[in-house]
């Protein structure tokens, strides 16, 4: 079954061979860039369903790239990274990313998270729905917000389906778990900080929106 086009942008020929094995024989067609220039070429030739991305490119590095991404498409972005890049991991999630997995990874964890990123990505509220919090006006068909001064704010998708769940929960204390297995659609694989990155995304964002850290489990958001 041929489950569409899946873009690696990676300078490491083993490491792109190895994920092509697992996803090809997951019915997905992969195609390799070895340079961010190269990944931006080919996304717009090929118009994959998801980017791959390598922090550590040569040249344009990868949070250049996935900003550039991000400027044209809501792909979802996976990003690969090292285990000492704590700093460039945050800010690509920051610039747009919809998650992170550290190197070296399984590779049948890789195709398990890309799939959920697909079905949460496939799964987004299409309707006209409104939720109201504490003056903020989220909108699940145009995916935006308008603030208590009437400013238009659009997070990113990401951040759009985190904010979504969190409010359609109110005054439940959802733990970070909970909130991978939900918003991401995977279980918890020991990596909570993507929740923490994108919590402080959107709080950057909306000013003043009650988002509320529970120490120790998770968030919760508190209308007034």
């Amino acid at each position: 079954m041929d489950q569409g086009t899946i873009l690696l942008v990676e300078d490491h020929d083993e490491i792109a061979e190895l994920v092509r094995f697992y996803f090809e024989r997951e019915g997905f067609a992969l195609v390799h860039a070895r340079s961010g220039e190269e990944g931006l070429e080919l996304f717009d030739r090929r118009r994959p369903r998801v980017v791959l991305l390598d922090l550590g490119l040569p040249g344009m590095d990868g949070i250049e790239v996935g900003r550039m991404l991000r400027g044209r498409s809501d792909v979802p972005i996976l990003m690969l990274t090292a285990r000492d890049s704590e700093t460039d991991t945050i800010v690509g999630l920051e610039v747009g990313a919809d998650d992170y997995i550290t190197k070296p990874f399984s590779p049948r964890e890789l195709v398990a998270r890309v799939q959920a990123v697909l079905r949460r990505s496939e799964d987004r509220p299409v309707s006209r729905d409104v939720i109201n919090v504490s003056g903020f006006t989220i909108d699940a068909g145009r995916r935006e917000v308008v603030t208590p001064r009437g400013s238009v704010i659009r997070p990113t998708a990401r951040e759009f389906d985190l904010l979504w769940y969190l409010s359609d929960h109110t005054g439940l204390v959802l733990s970070r778990g909970q909130i991978l297995e939900s918003v991401w659609g995977y279980d918890y694989y020991g990596e909570t900080r993507t929740v923490d990155v994108h919590i402080k995304g959107l709080r950057k964002k909306l000013d003043g929106f009650p988002i509320e850290t529970v120490w120790g489990v998770g968030y919760k958001v508190e209308s007034s």
